[in-house]
């Protein structure tokens, strides 16, 4: 009728609940996993892409009124009461960004802006053509 267990082996009822077990573990795993890449994805997709100011420079109209970041350290900057304009300088050009909130950053500063390409800008009675008008910055 039974069939008994022999010494070393498990019953055969315990073997079946623990492959019950070991599968609900591997579920719970790759449920865990999934979830994460799915975060990860997302949050990756909310960022905006880095772009160098060579490109930019090279085919602005390509990045028009796109989120993009450029990076690289400040070369020159003006501005009064949290506006301004500051130049960065990423290895490969300079461009102008123009910052209405957050003021400008020192000379040397290594900074990441975030905003969108705009052509053709008059900031404090001087005229660009291209500058990022920034939405967000980095340190």
């Amino acid at each position: 009728m039974g069939a008994l267990a022999t010494a070393g082996e498990a019953p055969a009822q315990l073997r079946h609940d623990s492959g019950a077990e070991a599968f609900g573990l591997n579920y719970h795993r790759k449920f865990l996993a999934i979830t994460v890449l799915l975060l990860l994805t997302l949050l990756l997709a909310g960022c905006p892409p880095h772009v160098s100011i060579a490109d930019i420079n090279r085919d602005p109209g390509r990045y028009a009124n796109k989120d993009i970041s450029v990076s690289g350290h400040v070369s020159s900057s003006f501005g009064a009461f949290g506006t301004g304009a500051y130049e960065i300088d990423d290895g490969t050009g300079k461009m102008w960004i123009y910052s209405q909130n957050g003021g400008v950053p020192g000379n040397g500063v290594k900074v990441v802006a975030v905003g969108r390409i705009q052509q053709g800008i008059s900031i404090g009675g001087r005229s660009f053509a291209t500058v990022l008008r920034e939405t967000k910055r980095e340190r």
